[in-house]
């Protein structure tokens, strides 16, 4: 089984909604908080990068949901590389509720990246910084050639479900 990244969150009220089940939105800002925390601790060059002219832009982000979660409920978000071209990434995310010393999926996720460079009158795609390649490596649901490079979506694409 291929590895994955994990944060361990608990939910609070004020990500529920006034049923008392976890707003829709917060799921997506889990996924954010799990990227950012594997950037943090596997590559932190990329950060320091992202303080000059690299950025990450959003793309697609999408969530299937399975289950209801709510306040106090203790969450695994799971995150796993889903494919890796020259200049864009996708991560797949699992949401696992942890109850009892069962483990539950309750929602799954997707997140498409692409990396950037320049003024933000004129970003220009460039391409995924070696320190990211590498440290996605062990997280891959399956193995990452050097130098693949397949047929990327086009900068445009925009969705999110919910």
């Amino acid at each position: 089984m291929p590895g994955y990244y994990e944060i361990r969150h608990t939910v609070g009220f004020e990500e529920t909604n006034l049923v008392g089940n976890v707003y829709y939105v917060n799921y997506l800002r889990w996924q954010g908080r799990c990227r950012e925390m594997f950037l943090k601790e596997k590559a932190p060059a990329v950060l320091a990068d992202l303080r000059r002219d690299l950025k990450l832009f959003t793309l697609k982000v999408e969530c299937d949901f399975f289950a209801e979660i709510t306040a106090f409920d203790e969450l695994s978000v799971r995150m796993r590389l889903e494919e890796l071209t020259q200049t864009q990434v996708q991560f797949s995310f699992d949401y696992v509720h942890l109850a009892d010393g069962a483990q539950n999926l309750v929602a799954r996720g997707r997140q498409r990246i692409a990396c950037m460079r320049g003024p933000n009158t004129a970003t220009a795609p460039t391409r995924v910084p070696d320190e990211l390649r590498l440290a996605l490596e062990p997280y891959a649901e399956s193995p990452v050639r050097p130098g693949a490079n397949p047929a990327a979506p086009p900068l445009a694409t925009r969705t999110a479900r919910g």
